[in-house]
């Protein structure tokens, strides 16, 4: 049995976060559930970000305080996913976005790895004083859609974002 670890990113998975981030970017494949990493070459300016906004330091208006988690294989070290849990609502995230984003590294898919996951975060939602955590995908993304229902998750309806132009689907699950 694989023993998989929600972690906090930090300076000693640089490499880690380096070869991760290549991997989307050569399989041109959004980095969802981990901020601007995909704009970020250097691991330990995402790092310093991550510790920036969970803190609440100097975050921007239209943004929330977030925590990011790596998800990591123990036995190898390597990041399987990221996943974000927003603390709070702007306009958009209560819309769109929701609290928590997420993604699997592309070459590790299709393994249950982000249903485990978002399994995973939910305690931490709940030491956050969240009841219930709105999940969204593209409703064209039937894992992600798959992976939100089997944590629980409860439609709510579709949305279309104009600017992306895409429907999403939103889902609630309740923290126990």
């Amino acid at each position: 049995m694989e023993i998989l670890t929600l972690k906090r990113p930090d300076i000693s998975f640089s490499d880690e976060i380096h070869s991760y981030r290549q991997e989307f970017l050569d399989a041109g494949s959004p980095l969802n559930g981990c901020g601007p990493l995909a704009d970020m070459e250097d691991p330990a300016e995402w790092v310093a970000h991550t510790v920036r906004f969970e803190k609440g330091d100097d975050i921007p208006e239209d943004m929330v305080p977030s925590t990011q988690f790596i998800y990591v294989r123990e036995s190898d070290g390597k990041i399987l996913g990221t996943i974000q849990i927003r603390h709070s609502f702007t306009p958009f995230l209560e819309t769109y976005g929701g609290h928590i984003g997420y993604s699997i590294r592309p070459s590790e898919r299709r393994k249950e790895y982000a249903k485990q996951m978002l399994h995973d975060c939910l305690p931490y939602c709940k030491e956050l004083g969240l009841e219930k955590v709105m999940v969204s995908c593209v409703d064209t993304n039937v894992a992600s859609r798959k992976t939100i229902l089997a944590n629980g998750g409860v439609y709510d309806g579709t949305v279309w974002e104009p600017e992306e132009q895409v429907n999403f689907e939103r889902y609630w699950i309740t923290v126990e």
